[in-house]
């Protein structure tokens, strides 16, 4: 039987997986690029899905860092926005990180109910995809999504661990998987930033990120599952990968 790759879009589509697959949560701008560049520096991360689940959470856990926005606007007592560029900047890594935003975060949630969930950006779509092959064979690949909007960033992300994951063999599956591939498989890392998310991070003065977000591109070499409400950083890929040949040659 065949390994697939699907590609979908928004959080309230991610029951469609819930079973059988390993569902990939996908916000390039910002929340799951904020998560993976967290994780990547030893910091944990805890997405949430909702202001009041962010304040019961930073009740439990020893002096958060509560990061986000909800509708564009820093919500009261956070510390910071939704920022990778802010977050990498700071030192205090002991601090855990609770990450709210309007939709990344709540796909986050959904695809933690799923059998395999992940969070993937620009920073770790490679590393994701070696992970994904050597343990699922069937995966869905999930964009944020805006407003009604299949953001332009995620579309190109989410075709991009395709493509890696149909160079290991996956078929792709229904919807618009394959278009998506052979629209962005080949495009710069910048192809989108004519796009609204770009457009709102310039008029607002979070250029940064923007800067950020293109500057990391395939550098995080690790997988992030999601797991008790945490972003937790998968065994390295070397490690798998002679776990699976020991596996396959005593078999």
């Amino acid at each position: 039987m065949h390994s697939t790759v699907t590609i979908d879009c928004f959080p309230e589509n991610v029951f469609h997986y819930r079973r059988g697959y390993a569902v990939v949560a996908i916000d390039v701008v910002r929340a799951t690029t904020t998560a993976v560049t967290a994780a990547a520096s030893g910091r944990r991360c805890f997405p949430v899905p909702s202001l009041d689940a962010a304040h019961r959470l930073a009740s439990q856990l020893d002096n958060p860092l509560l990061a986000g926005e909800q509708r564009g606007l820093l919500p009261p007592g956070f510390h910071l926005n939704n920022s990778p560029a802010r977050v990498a900047a700071r030192t205090d890594i002991e601090r855990p990180l609770i990450l709210l935003s309007s939709s990344g975060t709540r796909l986050c949630h959904e695809a933690a109910q799923c059998d395999g969930a992940y969070v993937a950006c620009l920073r770790n779509y490679i590393s994701t995809a070696r992970h994904l092959a050597l343990h699922h064979p069937a995966v869905a690949l999930i964009g944020a999504g805006n407003y009604d909007e299949f953001r332009e960033e995620d579309q190109m992300c989410c075709a991009w661990l395709a493509q890696c994951l149909m160079d290991f063999g996956y078929l792709p599956g229904g919807g618009s998987t394959l278009e998506l591939v052979r629209r962005w498989a080949n495009r710069p890392a910048d192809a989108w930033i004519s796009n609204k998310s770009a457009a709102y991070l310039r008029n607002s003065g979070q250029l940064e990120d923007l800067e950020f977000i293109l500057e990391h591109v395939g550098d995080v070499n690790a997988a992030f599952a999601l797991r008790g409400g945490e972003v937790l950083l998968e065994e390295p890929l070397a490690a798998a990968r002679e776990k699976s040949q020991r596996g396959a040659y005593h078999a």
